[in-house]
């Protein structure tokens, strides 16, 4: 099935890097169609607009937006004003809005149809942001910083609220599932929390502690529900990329590398049964999750690559 949604022209998988490239790729052949230029720093993470126009790329101090139907390697829009690194990045369902996250200690909301790049919205807190992710409710940002608070920003009535699912560690990655009902957070100790929550209709999130998981050896660096949710993926520093079942979260399947290098980012296809992981050496990859095989090689960064995109047309739909 993957091969007849690779060949689609909406398809879309995009390669961030600290070698201040982007590229874009065939991800049915892993021939590079484009490279687009990030001159003034790494890319720290990627997303592609709902629309699939614009692929929006998060550096120091900076977001830079390209357009995707062009041939132009150069950046369209920039939006400025943040003083360290944005560690990352999501658009609003319909695309009106943009939030990212940032190591000056913010998440911020950007006015996408506002001619002035601005920010609009900050939300500050006491530690530096790793992650931010939009609620599937579109209403409530979840913010995850170095201290290891994850704080629930209700857009609605700007009321936030905090959890701390082990102290001295810091959140490093957090997700949602599609329909609201589960919640996961890595931190660098290796552990994945799991929360039940009470979906997208409720007026505000309810958390409920559901598991603890000892998921790596060491750093954490991602995690993410599967568009149909039935899969969680974590990575780490230990060099694998880890799959467990929702259901129980049991674990099915470790992807690992021989060359045994950190997995940065990972991103599902529409279908959840396949996975992209971007590595410290340079290559993304696409694993079949049944079989645990790997299936294809995307070669072209000089350095690590720390930021994947991918849209597809059963994704964008959902």
């Amino acid at each position: 099935m993957i091969e007849t949604e690779f060949h689609n022209s909406h398809v879309i998988l995009a390669t961030g890097s600290y070698d201040h490239t982007i590229k874009i790729w065939q991800a049915h052949t892993g021939i590079c169609q484009r490279n687009l230029q990030h001159a003034d720093s790494q890319v720290n993470s990627l997303a592609i607009t709902p629309n699939k126009n614009i692929i929006a790329a998060a550096g120091y101090q900076h977001i830079r937006m390209y357009d995707l139907n062009s041939n132009s390697t150069n950046p369209i829009i920039n939006y400025e004003g943040v003083s360290k690194n944005i560690s990352g990045l999501g658009f609003q369902e319909d695309g009106k809005w943009m939030f990212t996250s940032g190591e000056d200690c913010s998440a911020r909301i950007w006015d996408l149809r506002s001619s002035t790049f601005q920010c609009q919205r900050i939300f500050q807190v006491s530690a530096p942001v790793n992650s931010v992710v939009l609620h599937p409710n579109q209403v409530e940002l979840i913010v995850g910083d170095q201290s290891g608070v994850i704080h629930l920003w209700d857009l609605r009535s700007d009321r936030n609220e905090q959890l701390i699912p082990e102290s001295e560690t810091s959140i490093q990655s957090i997700s949602i599932n599609t329909d609201g009902t589960y919640m996961a957070a890595v931190n660098n100790k290796g552990h994945c929390f799991i929360w039940t929550l009470n979906g997208i209709v409720a007026d505000s999130t309810k958390l409920n502690p559901r598991h603890k998981l000892k998921a790596h050896k060491e750093y954490a660096l991602k995690c993410k529900f599967s568009p149909d949710s039935t899969l969680l993926v974590t990575t780490s520093a230990d060099q694998c990329a880890k799959i467990w079942r929702t259901t129980d979260f049991s674990e099915i399947k470790i992807l690992q590398h021989d060359t045994k290098r950190w997995v940065w980012d990972v991103a599902f296809s529409a279908d959840s049964q396949y996975l992209f992981t971007g590595s410290s050496d340079g290559y993304a990859r696409l694993w079949n999750i049944t079989s645990g095989n790997l299936k294809r090689e995307y070669q072209g960064h000089q350095k690590v690559v720390s930021a994947l995109a991918f849209k597809d047309e059963l994704l964008c739909d959902l």
